[in-house]
């Protein structure tokens, strides 16, 4: 690894390993240690976690001696078998020890002894982990604010995280459905050499689209409560099997976070409970309600090669807040809310996973589960890129996840 690439490298551990600590400052030790349900964890443990990543797939590897007690192997190991044995993901809750101090001082420690490492010059394989280490942080950072939502949301007080102003970047505004067109034909899709990407980004590959439509803009809160109002959750022939069944036993009635009151709809935010706002994008939807609606709306889903393609052009354009620089033929791809697609996710032609126990990244979860592109106004700033893929599963409500419209053309 070369003199520069080491001090860039150097430079980003310190800027994300901070960026993280000053997302966690507005939480109290009480609150970084709950946990609302079982898809999301404590602050705690994400700062704990995302720490054991560098000691375990770096620092070890190097030959730099434990920095932790040994139960911190399982406690803080998320799913890598590879690695040994994982705490029960659902009482995650239950780690009242170790505290929030000795959480700060196992980052400092591993802070430092990154340090002194990236100091020294790391080999080829260790870069590339570091590199994949503060992907995987970032992800954690946004995973952090979502958890916290989730948490504040069911105490009766309605506490903000921080006070402030609940627009996200590049909401879509009072500007009408507009949709781009696209000629399809065999367009290229996922990330080429080159450029950092997770493993699942590619290889890249071939794949042959028919003309298609794409809307220009999210699906807004105004138009999604239009859906509501028009009976869209008691109307069987919208739904999926699955999502119809959703919605009964989960009584389903609007989506993650909206309440209706006297005075109209209020919507949770990070800043507390706040009154709707029509022209934001509508958000913390599931799979099966952004295809309900779809539906509704007389148009379907992207597929993921679809959106991807839609976003080819080169020519960049910055956003504010956190979302990253993209280009401008359809706005709000990025920065507002991550989007559904009807693409399944699974491996691309010739994809393998990486070798040992950090080959657990993303292959086994290609199963059970459904593609999201773009990014959200919690994505740390860089983080966001063309060929990313997130994936939740179906039911999924609790992050940041909107829609995006399309149809075929012609």
């Amino acid at each position: 690894m070369n003199q520069k690439v080491g001090a860039q490298i150097a430079s980003d551990f310190v800027r994300v390993r901070a960026e993280t600590e000053a997302l966690a400052a507005p939480l109290s030790a009480e609150d970084q240690a709950a946990q609302s349900m079982p898809d999301a964890s404590p602050t705690k443990w994400h700062r704990a976690h995302t720490t054991w990543f560098f000691e375990t797939f770096v620092l070890k590897p190097a030959g730099v001696e434990e920095l932790s007690p040994a139960p911190y192997a399982v406690m803080f190991n998320s799913y890598y078998n590879g690695v040994g044995k994982q705490f029960d993901r659902p009482s995650r809750g239950l780690l009242t020890r170790p505290s929030h101090d000795e959480v700060s001082a196992y980052r400092a420690r591993v802070d430092a002894a990154m340090s002194e490492l990236l100091d020294r010059g790391l080999n080829d394989e260790l870069s590339a982990r570091v590199e994949v280490g503060l992907h995987h942080e970032q992800q954690h950072q946004e995973l952090l604010l979502t958890d916290i939502k989730h948490l504040l949301s069911r105490n009766p007080m309605n506490p903000a995280y921080t006070p402030g102003s609940t627009r996200p970047a590049n909401a879509p505004g009072d500007q009408p459905l507009r949709w781009a067109r696209h000629d399809g034909g065999i367009v290229r899709i996922g990330s080429e050499p080159g450029s950092y990407c997770f493993d699942n980004e590619g290889p890249a590959h071939d794949t042959l689209l028919h003309p298609f439509q794409i809307a220009q803009r999210l699906v807004t809160n105004a138009e999604y409560l239009a859906f509501i109002r028009d009976g869209g959750y008691d109307r069987p022939e919208l739904w999926l099997s699955e999502g119809w069944q959703a919605v009964r036993e989960q009584a389903w009635r609007a989506p993650l976070y909206w309440r209706e009151a006297a005075d109209g709809w209020t919507e949770f935010t990070l800043h507390g409970r706040r009154p709707l706002e029509p022209s934001f994008p509508a958000i913390h939807v599931s799979y099966y309600e952004a295809d309900a609606y779809a539906r509704w709306a007389g148009a379907r889903l992207p597929t993921e090669q679809e959106w991807e393609a839609a976003t080819a052009s080169p020519e960049p354009f910055p956003l504010c807040g956190r979302a990253a620089a993209v280009h401008p033929s359809a706005p709000s791809l990025y920065g507002a809310a991550w989007q559904w697609t009807s693409s399944s996710y699974a491996a691309y032609p010739g994809y393998r996973p990486p070798e040992g126990a950090i080959g657990e990244y993303n292959g086994k979860f290609m199963c059970s589960q459904y593609v999201l592109r773009g990014s959200s106004c919690a994505t740390p700033a860089g983080h966001a890129r063309r060929t990313y893929r997130n994936f939740f599963p179906p039911n999924a409500r609790w992050q940041l996840t909107g829609i995006r419209l399309a149809k075929d053309d012609g």
